[in-house]
């Protein structure tokens, strides 16, 4: 039962000047006493939110997130705190309710102190992240958990820059969206955003899709290709799974990067770059640094900034979110959902494959139900963390099995653990799709 508060004592009085001030500005503002209580709000919070005379003298964390207390005592990290002792503006990625229902909100708050130095108010301006991206909702990705909120808040910081941001993360864990996000928060997102899948490409491949060709420069090329880094410009290039590439490759990568010029294979002009670039993997770069497999200047001119994506046992809390919002991408005409105890069971597991994997589980358990409700058995998971034990990959200890044997074992083992993405289990094993296919077909 929540605990009654007292009656608040008369609004403090705002200036006319800071009212007409802030009523003339495009975002949402209201003004906030050293108590929490709102005290006005402006022209645009009226536009987004309706009739403004509902929160006056209401607290701003009872409006905002329907607490009975301070956020910052229910597990929020407020930007009052810090406003106050910083005496400067502080930010923060809320999650707010809206008239639309909850949506992420750049809160930022500025302290106002009068000609003696006293605290006393402060303009709390919102920016809603679904008004600056393309996607509804958080710019595609779905989520209200801690780390996900973490994860978002650091997107949201570092969108508006040219700095370089680096992804980190497992496979599967939605590098390409949080890539695509980026994009979408900053002063690009009217360009092209063009992703490149750096796993398996070969020196001569790489230069000519990266940089393109000249007419004549080799066998076939009966003309002028444009190439990706060409095809970014004004925009973003997202180079995914950077640890891919193999090190001779990495030097070209690096004087792109550097000089921000390249050239045409078979061309002599030198061509001036514009992007923003995002990378990401999967891989330990530092470790591969240190074992002289990726390039050390390399890897400190793309970790200006670096993002690590959780998997999704970190956030079981969104598992609900994620089912409903994946059930509804991969059959939009049905009301598909999952029973009680597939639930449970679902948040019981480990997802070596992450959301890649919630959703061939998804996927399957709707070509298995007759109905609209999905069952999700046991049997359908791969063994949660499992590795090859004895009981997973058996072998008599009298038996001396073969490398080959010992080798088909593993994949088919690995395999399994990745929910049949092959090109997942590609990366994971660090060889290219083509030995791994061929493996394959060998066993």
């Amino acid at each position: 039962m929540k605990t009654p508060q007292p009656s608040a004592p008369p609004l403090t009085s705002v200036p006319g000047e800071l009212l007409a001030f802030i009523d003339a500005l495009p975002e949402p503002r209201i003004l906030v006493d050293p108590d929490y209580r709102i005290l006005a709000a402006n022209a645009a919070y009226r536009h987004t939110f309706g009739n403004a005379s509902r929160i006056i003298g209401r607290t701003c964390y009872a409006v905002s997130h329907h607490y009975d207390k301070p956020c910052d005592q229910c597990g929020e990290s407020c930007p009052r705190q810090t406003a106050m002792q910083s005496r400067r503006p502080s930010r923060v990625l809320h999650l707010h309710h809206t008239p639309r229902g909850q949506e992420y909100v750049d809160v930022e708050l500025v302290p106002i102190h009068d000609s003696e130095g006293r605290l006393t108010c402060f303009v709390e301006t919102m920016r809603f992240l679904h008004e600056t991206g393309r996607h509804p909702g958080a710019l595609g990705m779905v989520g209200r958990s801690p780390p996900f909120a973490r994860m978002l808040e650091l997107i949201n910081r570092v969108a508006p820059a040219m700095t370089p941001v680096l992804l980190l993360g497992e496979s599967g864990t939605g590098k390409e969206l949080a890539a695509q996000a980026v994009h979408d928060l900053s002063p690009r997102r009217d360009k092209p955003f063009v992703p490149v899948d750096c796993s398996g490409m070969t020196e001569s491949l790489f230069e000519s899709e990266l940089f393109g060709y000249e007419k004549g420069a080799f066998t076939g090329a009966n003309q002028r290709k444009t190439g990706l880094v060409e095809a970014a410009a004004g925009g973003t290039l997202f180079l995914d799974e950077l640890g891919d590439v193999p090190l001779q490759l990495q030097v070209k990568l690096l004087r792109l990067l550097e000089t921000g010029t390249y050239r045409r294979v078979g061309g002599v002009d030198i061509l001036r770059a514009d992007f923003r670039l995002v990378a990401a993997t999967h891989r330990d770069l530092p470790a591969m640094v240190e074992a002289g497999t990726f390039r050390r200047d390399l890897y400190y001119r793309l970790s200006a900034f670096p993002i690590v994506l959780p998997a999704l046992r970190e956030r079981s809390d969104d598992l609900p979110l994620l089912v409903e919002h994946l059930l509804a991408r991969l059959a939009p005409e049905r009301p598909l959902r999952l029973d009680g105890p597939s639930l449970a069971r679902l948040k019981s597991h480990a997802f070596p494959g992450n959301i890649r994997e919630l959703r061939n589980l998804l996927e399957r358990a709707m070509l298995m139900a007759d109905g609209d409700v999905l069952n999700v058995e046991l049997d359908d998971l791969p063994r949660s963390g499992s590795t090859a034990t004895p009981e997973s990959c058996p072998i008599d200890p009298e038996e001396l099995p073969s490398l080959e044997e010992v080798e088909r074992r593993y994949v088919k083992l690995a395999l399994a653990r990745l929910g049949g993405d092959r090109k997942a289990l590609a990366r994971r094993l660090g060889i290219s799709e083509r030995t791994l296919y061929r493996k394959l077909a060998d066993h």
